[in-house]
């Protein structure tokens, strides 16, 4: 740890203020871990939702563009709250101070969430490999999924965070660069910024906020830390990770895509390669190409990312480590890998299937937020939440709640296929857990 970064006395260090401790200078050297979670979130499920959300209601979801940015970062800043204050996994914390029960739901919450979409994104993946080179999709999931096995079980974390940094801040500037070539609208562009949903448009706002507060960024961000080995006293450290990260460059990063879908694309039958040709004013007759290595880069981030996420949890709840130190962990982790190429096989419309991913794991986040609200409110933690950061986690539950009953709703009003049972099911499931858990709370509070 950097002198910039250590304690100046043995008093608390917790309050937000301790980010100005540090030197940027430093800080910027030394941050990591919510660099990951920014992998995931600015994936290509989260590209695809802005793709869409920006041609088929072209500015009028600004709103929701901009509200996932501070959302995904106060949610990444409570789980790394917690995951500091209690230097531990969020599942072995969640057992302690709640219960088995309790940790297995959020086990198998994360397990099917991050599963299903690592299934989707490994479509995606290999679908645009076999687009740029011929060969067949199925043969190149096998070998992304070898890729993954070789890499992260066998270079574990600083592989990954090493990749997460380069690959965010590559797709960050990209698509910063397109809007000095696309004419935005900016007057018509600010109208979006008045909250407004339009109709069908419930999916499609689930799946812009799902980019940036999902359950797995929740959930991993305490581990993450834990393989950096920061504790209480990197809270400054910490906390301008968080910012850099998901508000700053997360939020420049869906905003850039959101103007530029929004300004040259109007299709409601949008597919990828549909897209890549239409922002073809954007970069000539290499749009097609450029456009795919973007969705494939992301791909490629998200993938390695979201790969870690279940096995971090599972290894918690059995007692493991969560380092590839620990050979059950690391078999885990590489069962994970080459399950993940079974993908390659789904094939179909990659743009709709992602959006749909990300509004699935909108379903399973208001849980997560909930559990993480009782726990940083607990004697799971040494100090309790302040009253603004206890508000700001309850108007997160609210939104994404609400947009999860909108998604829920939506997806059940044609009929309920195999697909919306499915999500019906998982919804049903997790908001009895949830409303167990405020009951729980409630009772301690009463009993004191």
């Amino acid at each position: 740890m950097s002198e910039a970064t250590a304690p100046e006395s043995t008093e608390s260090t917790t309050d937000v203020t301790a980010v100005t401790r540090g030197t940027v200078r430093s800080y910027l050297r030394e941050m990591g871990p919510s660099w990951i979670a920014g992998a995931i979130a600015a994936g290509p499920a989260t590209m695809a939702s802005l793709i869409t959300a920006g041609a088929l209601f072209d500015y009028a979801l600004l709103w929701v563009v901009v509200l996932s940015a501070g959302a995904g970062a106060l949610a990444q800043y409570l789980a790394m709250r917690l995951g500091l204050l209690t230097e531990r996994g969020i599942v072995g914390v969640t057992e302690d101070h709640l219960g088995e029960l309790w940790a297995w739901v959020l086990v198998l919450d994360v397990v099917i969430a991050a599963g299903v979409a690592q299934l989707v994104i490994m479509n995606t993946l290999a679908s645009v490999s076999a687009t740029l080179t011929g060969v067949d999709a199925r043969a190149w999931g096998v070998l992304w999924a070898l890729i993954l096995l070789l890499g992260l079980a066998g270079r574990g974390y600083d592989l990954l965070e090493l990749a997460a940094k380069v690959l965010v801040a590559l797709a960050v500037a990209a698509f910063v660069a397109s809007l000095f070539v696309v004419p935005i609208d900016a007057g018509t562009a600010a109208t979006g910024l008045v909250p407004t949903l339009p109709s069908g448009g419930a999916l499609v706002a689930a799946g812009v906020l799902g980019g940036a507060v999902h359950i797995t960024l929740i959930t991993m961000h305490s581990y993450t830390m834990r393989a950096r080995g920061w504790t209480e006293r990197e809270y400054g450290l910490a906390t301008f990770d968080v910012g850099a990260s998901m508000l700053v460059a997360f939020g420049i990063y869906s905003v850039a895509i959101f103007l530029v879908a929004a300004s040259v694309l109007s299709d409601p039958d949008l597919t990828a390669v549909g897209a890549a040709e239409a922002l073809g004013p954007l970069v000539g007759e290499h749009a097609r190409l450029l456009f795919l290595l973007g969705l494939g880069g992301a791909a490629v981030s998200t993938l390695g990312a979201n790969t870690v996420v279940p096995p971090f949890l599972v290894a918690d709840k059995l007692g493991w480590e969560t380092t590839i130190a620990d050979a059950r962990y690391r078999l885990l982790l590489a069962g994970f890998a080459v399950v993940s190429g079974a993908g390659a096989f789904i094939g179909g419309e990659v743009l709709g299937q992602l959006v749909l991913v990300l509004a699935l794991g909108t379903v399973g986040t208001p849980f997560a937020i909930a559990v993480v609200l009782y726990l940083l409110n607990s004697d799971a933690v040494p100090e309790p939440n302040s009253r603004v950061a206890n508000l700001g986690g309850i108007v997160l539950f609210a939104v994404s709640g609400t947009l999860a009953a909108n998604f829920v709703r939506e997806e059940v009003s044609t009929g309920v296929d195999p697909i919306s049972g499915f999500v019906l099911a998982f919804a049903v499931v997790l908001a009895i857990a949830i409303v167990g858990l405020v009951g729980k709370y409630g009772r301690e509070e009463v009993t004191g």
